[in-house]
Protein backbone atom coordinates (compact mmCIF):
# COMPACT_ATOMS: atom_id res chain seq x y z
CA UNK A 1 0.00 0.00 0.00
CA UNK A 2 1.29 3.52 -0.81
CA UNK A 3 2.36 5.26 1.95
CA UNK A 4 0.10 8.34 1.88
CA UNK A 5 -2.42 5.92 1.53
CA UNK A 6 -1.71 4.18 5.10
CA UNK A 7 -1.67 7.59 6.78
CA UNK A 8 -5.10 8.09 5.29
CA UNK A 9 -6.54 5.10 6.51
CA UNK A 10 -4.22 5.30 9.90
CA UNK A 11 -5.61 8.79 10.61
CA UNK A 12 -9.17 7.82 9.94
CA UNK A 13 -8.60 4.78 12.44
CA UNK A 14 -7.93 7.25 15.17
CA UNK A 15 -10.78 9.13 14.62
CA UNK A 16 -12.71 6.29 14.77
CA UNK A 17 -11.21 4.74 17.52
CA UNK A 18 -11.69 8.51 19.45
CA UNK A 19 -15.37 8.58 18.54
CA UNK A 20 -16.25 5.09 19.32
CA UNK A 21 -14.81 5.49 23.44
CA UNK A 22 -17.00 9.05 22.96
CA UNK A 23 -20.50 6.85 21.97
CA UNK A 24 -20.76 8.98 18.52
CA UNK A 25 -21.50 7.93 14.64
CA UNK A 26 -18.66 8.28 11.94
CA UNK A 27 -19.42 8.48 8.45
CA UNK A 28 -16.98 8.80 5.33
CA UNK A 29 -19.07 10.77 2.64
CA UNK A 30 -19.07 8.87 -0.82
CA UNK A 31 -16.72 11.85 -2.32
CA UNK A 32 -14.72 13.86 -0.69
CA UNK A 33 -15.37 17.22 -2.87
CA UNK A 34 -15.87 19.69 -0.12
CA UNK A 35 -12.74 18.91 1.89
CA UNK A 36 -14.80 16.56 4.50
CA UNK A 37 -13.17 13.14 5.19
CA UNK A 38 -15.04 12.39 7.92
CA UNK A 39 -18.91 13.02 9.73
CA UNK A 40 -18.89 12.65 13.23
CA UNK A 41 -22.86 12.25 14.41
CA UNK A 42 -24.43 12.55 18.14
CA UNK A 43 -28.28 10.82 18.29
CA UNK A 44 -30.48 12.65 19.92
CA UNK A 45 -28.90 15.54 22.45
CA UNK A 46 -29.99 17.10 25.28
CA UNK A 47 -29.06 20.61 23.81
CA UNK A 48 -31.24 23.18 21.91
CA UNK A 49 -29.56 21.70 18.61
CA UNK A 50 -30.95 17.56 18.31
CA UNK A 51 -28.25 15.65 16.99
CA UNK A 52 -25.66 17.63 16.58
CA UNK A 53 -23.13 16.81 13.41
CA UNK A 54 -19.68 17.45 12.99
CA UNK A 55 -17.52 17.56 9.78
CA UNK A 56 -13.65 16.67 10.15
CA UNK A 57 -10.88 17.16 7.24
CA UNK A 58 -8.60 14.85 8.14
CA UNK A 59 -4.76 14.61 7.37
CA UNK A 60 -1.50 12.60 8.47
CA UNK A 61 1.77 13.82 9.30
CA UNK A 62 5.36 12.59 9.75
CA UNK A 63 7.03 15.72 9.18
CA UNK A 64 5.89 17.83 11.83
CA UNK A 65 8.29 19.18 14.36
CA UNK A 66 7.17 19.89 17.52
CA UNK A 67 8.60 22.08 19.60
CA UNK A 68 8.66 23.71 22.92
CA UNK A 69 5.88 26.10 21.58
CA UNK A 70 2.23 26.30 22.17
CA UNK A 71 1.52 25.36 18.13
CA UNK A 72 2.61 23.76 15.29
CA UNK A 73 2.39 24.60 11.95
CA UNK A 74 1.17 22.46 8.94
CA UNK A 75 1.12 23.56 5.28
CA UNK A 76 -2.84 22.88 4.38
CA UNK A 77 -3.68 23.38 0.59
CA UNK A 78 -5.63 26.45 -0.15
CA UNK A 79 -8.96 24.62 -1.45
CA UNK A 80 -8.91 22.52 2.23
CA UNK A 81 -8.10 25.90 3.80
CA UNK A 82 -10.82 27.42 2.03
CA UNK A 83 -13.52 25.33 2.76
CA UNK A 84 -12.54 25.03 6.24
CA UNK A 85 -12.74 28.79 6.94
CA UNK A 86 -16.24 29.09 5.14
CA UNK A 87 -18.73 30.66 7.74
CA UNK A 88 -21.98 29.56 5.75
CA UNK A 89 -21.68 25.68 6.16
CA UNK A 90 -24.30 24.03 8.08
CA UNK A 91 -22.39 21.49 10.03
CA UNK A 92 -18.84 22.70 11.36
CA UNK A 93 -16.02 21.41 10.40
CA UNK A 94 -12.37 21.19 11.96
CA UNK A 95 -8.72 20.03 10.72
CA UNK A 96 -7.83 17.09 12.46
CA UNK A 97 -4.38 16.47 11.84
CA UNK A 98 -2.53 12.74 12.93
CA UNK A 99 1.24 12.86 13.79
CA UNK A 100 2.67 9.90 13.38
CA UNK A 101 6.72 8.57 13.63
CA UNK A 102 8.69 8.69 10.62
CA UNK A 103 9.04 4.28 11.22
CA UNK A 104 5.72 2.89 10.20
CA UNK A 105 6.98 0.05 11.99
CA UNK A 106 6.13 2.60 14.90
CA UNK A 107 2.94 3.23 14.63
CA UNK A 108 1.56 1.22 16.65
CA UNK A 109 2.31 -1.37 19.13
CA UNK A 110 -0.76 -4.18 19.87
CA UNK A 111 -0.51 -6.77 23.06
CA UNK A 112 -2.86 -8.65 24.91
CA UNK A 113 -3.56 -5.89 27.45
CA UNK A 114 -3.55 -2.52 24.95
CA UNK A 115 -3.96 -1.36 21.66
CA UNK A 116 -0.81 1.40 21.23
CA UNK A 117 -1.54 4.15 18.62
CA UNK A 118 1.53 6.44 18.09
CA UNK A 119 1.62 9.68 18.33
CA UNK A 120 -1.95 11.72 18.11
CA UNK A 121 -4.22 13.72 16.46
CA UNK A 122 -4.63 17.67 16.95
CA UNK A 123 -7.52 19.13 15.79
CA UNK A 124 -8.31 23.30 15.13
CA UNK A 125 -11.24 25.02 13.74
CA UNK A 126 -10.44 27.59 10.67
CA UNK A 127 -13.67 28.77 10.77
CA UNK A 128 -13.87 32.44 9.84
CA UNK A 129 -9.97 32.34 9.46
CA UNK A 130 -8.66 35.34 6.75
CA UNK A 131 -8.46 34.53 3.32
CA UNK A 132 -4.76 34.63 1.90
CA UNK A 133 -3.24 35.96 -1.50
CA UNK A 134 -1.49 32.78 -1.98
CA UNK A 135 -2.83 30.10 -4.75
CA UNK A 136 -1.07 26.98 -3.11
CA UNK A 137 -0.98 26.20 0.46
CA UNK A 138 -1.39 28.08 3.51
CA UNK A 139 0.85 27.21 6.90
CA UNK A 140 -1.99 26.70 10.00
CA UNK A 141 -0.78 26.99 13.34
CA UNK A 142 -2.49 24.35 15.53
CA UNK A 143 -2.54 24.37 19.41
CA UNK A 144 -0.81 21.59 21.16
CA UNK A 145 -3.34 21.64 23.79
CA UNK A 146 -6.22 20.67 21.00
CA UNK A 147 -5.46 17.41 20.98
CA UNK A 148 -8.21 15.36 19.49
CA UNK A 149 -9.35 12.86 22.68
CA UNK A 150 -12.42 11.60 23.75
CA UNK A 151 -12.98 14.23 26.43
CA UNK A 152 -12.07 17.21 23.40
CA UNK A 153 -14.48 15.19 21.14
CA UNK A 154 -17.24 15.51 23.87
CA UNK A 155 -17.21 19.31 24.89
CA UNK A 156 -16.94 20.03 20.85
CA UNK A 157 -19.98 18.40 20.39
CA UNK A 158 -21.81 19.42 23.30
CA UNK A 159 -21.08 23.30 21.91
CA UNK A 160 -22.60 22.11 18.67
CA UNK A 161 -25.43 20.93 20.87
CA UNK A 162 -26.56 24.28 22.37
CA UNK A 163 -25.85 26.05 19.43
CA UNK A 164 -22.02 26.88 19.45
CA UNK A 165 -19.08 26.20 17.47
CA UNK A 166 -16.22 23.82 18.14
Amino acid sequence: MDLNLQKEKFSEAYVRAVAAVAGFGVSRPEVDDDSVDLTIAARGGKGTVRSPRLDIQLKCTANAAIDEGKTFSFPLKIKNYDDLRDEQVMVPRVLVVVRVPDDVAEWSEVAEDQLLLRHCGYWVSLRGASAVNNTTNKTVDIPRSQIFTVDHLKSIMNRIGTGGMP
